[in-house]
């Protein structure tokens, strides 16, 4: 009798913390799979710290490590609407090498030898119109490889494949082998270099923006939900959330103004790169949630027989998918190009593996249907950060990659395992 008693008691006590548990998410509205990455991802920066003696979560290097990643978070966010859709890209990082050679190309040796006087290397208007024509390119290859994969039926893996080594000989002959350098030094800019930052005032700025953009979004949502009988957040619970965003914004200000300029007590503020990276995640989530053609993307992942019959128009949205694709690239060609001040033609070599294990790692489902805009950043956030501090570590590649491969690997046990419990 007692020992029953006391088994009933524990199931009780188990029933009461599985209550609260789905509350909290109920209440708050957040994401399981979302808030477990993110709690992995401190966890990860906490045993970094520590094993690192406090340098991995210095200023300098959260601020390498930002710059660093921002490159593959650009392009992260393209491809979960690639996956999403049931498809892969395999070409992104030939692209981003072969799109960098073109407009290193364009502007320093191309502008310059047809129009010498009035579009020099150092001519602002020429890498304007570099950076324009390269954009234009990631659109052209966008369309090649959506009109073999919806309109010739090509699998995407073998279009895209052949992407990797076409695009990759293709900067090849672009450069003919070379390195193009120098660039104009304000193209270097976009890179986030010594000067490519925003500065002290501006990083305020734009921290304060974005503290008011969510107050406003909060407020806007919480508007429409009682104007059409829908249940809100409590206001206390909508409160502490954005107390909570607000701390992280003003927390990551804080620590990118404490990163200092070169022999100098000037703080540098946010990098360009990552203000490039914060601008195409709120273009990609506005996409994926608020558009049409997002609404298509993912409703073709889930069923895409049943999205076909809906009289969506599959082939055209597939296609849309690889344009973003391609200018997602480009502009992560670019990036790259500043970054290195250079063009040479290992630029982008292997990162297709690291956009496509961002996307996985941060949730989103192989077999398509599911994944987050947000979820990819922080799936690249844990893929540079454990490359970060492993390299801090004085670790070799070889143990960088084994360490990848399995938080990878654990990361899809963890979908698949999410997925099953769900259902």
């Amino acid at each position: 009798m007692t020992n029953q008693s006391g088994s009933e008691r524990a199931g009780a006590v188990g029933q009461k913390s599985e209550s609260f548990f789905n509350a909290f998410f109920r209440v708050t509205e957040l994401d399981l799979r979302t808030t477990a990455m993110l709690t992995a991802l401190i966890a990860i920066w906490v045993a970094l710290y520590f094993l690192t003696d406090g340098l991995f979560l210095s200023p300098r290097n959260l601020t390498n490590l930002a710059v660093q990643g921002a490159v593959v978070g650009i392009m992260a966010t393209g491809m979960v609407l690639v996956i999403v859709a049931r498809h892969i890209d395999l070409s992104v990082g030939s692209l981003v090498g072969f799109t960098g050679m073109f407009v290193a190309w364009l502007h320093v040796d191309f502008f310059p030898s047809i129009l010498p006087g009035i579009l020099p290397l150092d001519s602002d208007l020429g890498w304007i119109l570099a950076v324009i024509m390269t954009l234009l390119m990631g659109v052209v290859i966008g369309l090649w490889h959506g009109f073999w994969v919806a309109y010739r039926g090509v699998p995407a893996f073998v279009v895209t494949l052949g992407g990797l080594l076409g695009f990759r000989a293709m900067a090849w002959v672009v450069s003919d082998g070379r390195t193009i350098s120098p660039l104009n030094d304000h193209f270097e800019l976009i890179g986030g270099g010594a000067n490519g930052s925003i500065g002290e005032f501006w990083s305020w700025i734009v921290g304060i923006v974005a503290v008011a953009i969510i107050i406003l979004i909060t407020a806007r949502t919480r508007k429409r939900r009682r104007k059409y009988g829908i249940a809100t957040k409590p206001l206390v619970v909508e409160i502490i959330m954005i107390a909570v965003y607000s701390a992280v914004i003003f927390g990551f200000v804080m620590i990118m103004n404490s990163y200092m300029r070169p022999r100098s007590d000037i703080p540098r503020g946010i990098p360009v790169p990552v203000l490039i990276l914060i601008a195409t995640v709120i273009i990609m989530t506005f996409i994926s949630q608020r558009t049409k053609f997002g609404r298509y993307v993912y409703a073709m992942g889930g069923n895409p027989e049943a999205t076909e019959l809906a009289g969506i128009n599959v082939k055209r949205t597939t296609t849309g998918i690889f344009v973003i694709m391609g200018v997602l690239a480009s502009v992560a060609g670019i990036v790259t190009a500043a970054r290195l001040q250079s063009a040479g033609n290992l630029m982008g070599f292997m990162q297709e593996l690291f956009v496509i294990a961002a996307a996985v790692i941060g949730g989103t489902a192989l077999a398509g249907g599911v994944g987050t805009i947000f979820g990819a950043i922080l799936g690249a956030a844990v893929v540079f950060s454990i490359i970060n501090g492993m390299v801090l570590m004085q670790t070799t590649s070889a143990q960088q990659q084994i360490a990848l491969g399995l938080v990878l690997i654990f990361a899809v046990w963890f979908d698949v395992a999410y997925t099953k419990r769900k259902r």
